[in-house]
């Protein structure tokens, strides 16, 4: 079973995106890349920093896929 979670894209560095969610704050963003982002949640490269997203979790606590909020 999959949990949802809210997120934020904090920044974008290259090719990855930092993501905040409610287990992991700005000190410890997770990375994602940015490519999936913008293939899963069809926001454009440059709209994606301070864009909010659904996260979805996967039973083992990986963020499997993105959709918009």
């Amino acid at each position: 079973m999959s949990e949802r979670l809210q997120a934020s894209v904090l920044l974008l560095i290259g090719d990855q995106a930092e993501i905040t969610t409610p287990h992991r704050d700005h000190r410890d963003p997770e990375r994602v890349p940015v490519e999936q982002l913008v293939r899963e949640t069809g926001i454009p490269r440059e709209e994606l920093a301070g864009a909010e997203l659904v996260a979805v979790v996967d039973d083992d606590g990986q963020l499997t896929r993105f959709e918009r909020a």
